[in-house]
């Protein structure tokens, strides 16, 4: 999973840490201990690099809760949350699909920033009420302040922030199109990106410092992602109302599995069909298996006029075919998620309709983006 370590579950949710993560873990660790020693001079060195990785991890917790916040709302919907990933930024959760209604998608966004705000409030009341001293209320008063600009960073309004799914939400509910709210975000989320990345920029070309140098990464996260999302907005757009139907390849290779291997080469090998596997139907048409050209080379030359493709072919188990009728966008997460680069259409009554290709698709989309001649 893009070089990712899986650490176990959380929730039953499972749970990444990308590898620039125990590089912010030991920046945050020598951090915090550094000015612990220096705040408290009597600590030892060794106490000081202990207290600062339990604040450093403290903190990755908040990060966590506050993508548990996301993912336990999305869960209530009847999405499922693939993987929540710790990295250089922070925490993402992954969610199988997007809300239903412009109402369920504000509620999974607030979400994470609620936990945040909640974590600040309680975690504040504790130092309160314990009337923390020393190095303790240091490290309640990193806690603290951490979750209030958490929640509050994650609610600029532009994505892939959380105060960017939020503006979605308001532009979907809004226009009707949650596209147009995917879109609008991305645009605002780039204005932020070019923000960040100028104040990083500029002070180091004006004074030669590097005190802004986190703002220019956080810069090019965000041109980076939010320009990624308007653009899968787009293509997303331009699928919505098409079926698997639409996108099959025409004369996809099909062959009857009644035709002897004799006949399958003469009639689709030698005419100059350059597919390496063909799809296989029975009399009424429905799809009972595949062959590929190199099971061919299992059966001798000489037994090719008395076998039948049926005897050759390899079954297809349903979970690896999709209904005519299903919506091309799922199609193509189907076909992402799998890694495939085809999949089989069927109908209903498994009459099978032809091959889909992930190219096929690629050129639908092309056509739909060409403009119309006048």
């Amino acid at each position: 999973m893009n070089g990712t370590i899986r650490v176990g579950n959380l929730f039953g949710i499972p749970f990444y840490i990308h590898p620039s993560w125990f590089l912010v873990l030991g920046l945050v660790t020598w951090s915090y201990s550094s000015g612990l020693a220096a705040q408290f001079p009597l600590i030892s060195g060794g106490l000081a690099v202990l207290l600062g990785l339990m604040t450093a991890l403290l903190l990755f917790a908040s990060v966590v809760a506050h993508e548990l916040g996301h993912s336990f709302v999305a869960i209530r919907q009847g999405i499922d949350v693939k993987s929540i990933t710790l990295f250089i930024f922070g925490g993402l959760a992954s969610l199988e699909k997007e809300s239903k209604t412009p109402a369920e998608a504000f509620w999974v966004a607030i979400a994470g920033p609620l936990v945040s705000l909640l974590l600040f409030g309680s975690i504040t009341a504790v130092g309160f009420a314990t009337a923390a001293s020393g190095p303790l209320a240091a490290i309640i008063g990193v806690l603290a302040s951490v979750n209030l600009a958490l929640a509050l960073f994650n609610l600029i309004p532009g994505l892939p922030l959380d105060g960017g799914n939020i503006l979605k939400a308001a532009v979907w509910k809004v226009t009707g199109n949650p596209y147009k709210g995917v879109v609008f975000a991305s645009r605002v989320g780039q204005i932020f990106g070019w923000v960040a990345v100028l104040s990083g920029v500029l002070p180091l070309l004006l004074f030669g410092s590097f005190g802004n140098f986190w703002n220019l990464l956080i810069g090019f996260f965000l041109l980076q992602n939010a320009g990624n999302a308007a653009q899968f907005a787009r293509v997303q757009e331009k699928l919505t109302g098409l079926t698997a139907e639409d996108a099959v390849t025409l004369n996809s290779p099909v062959v009857s599995a009644n035709l002897t291997l004799r006949e399958f080469a003469d009639e689709q090998l030698v005419s100059g069909q350059n597919w390496r596997r063909f799809l296989v139907t029975d009399d009424g048409g429905q799809l009972v298996g595949a062959i590929a050209v190199d099971n061919m080379r299992s059966i001798p030359t000489a037994m090719w006029s008395e076998t039948q493709v049926r005897e050759v072919m390899q079954p297809i188990a349903q979970s690896t075919t999709v209904q005519s009728d299903q919506p091309l966008l799922e199609v193509v997460q189907l076909l992402e998620q799998q890694k495939l680069s085809a999949l089989p259409v069927i109908r209903n009554n498994g009459v099978l309709v032809g091959i889909l290709e992930k190219a096929a698709v690629i050129q639908l989309l092309q056509s739909r983006t060409q403009p119309n001649p006048a």
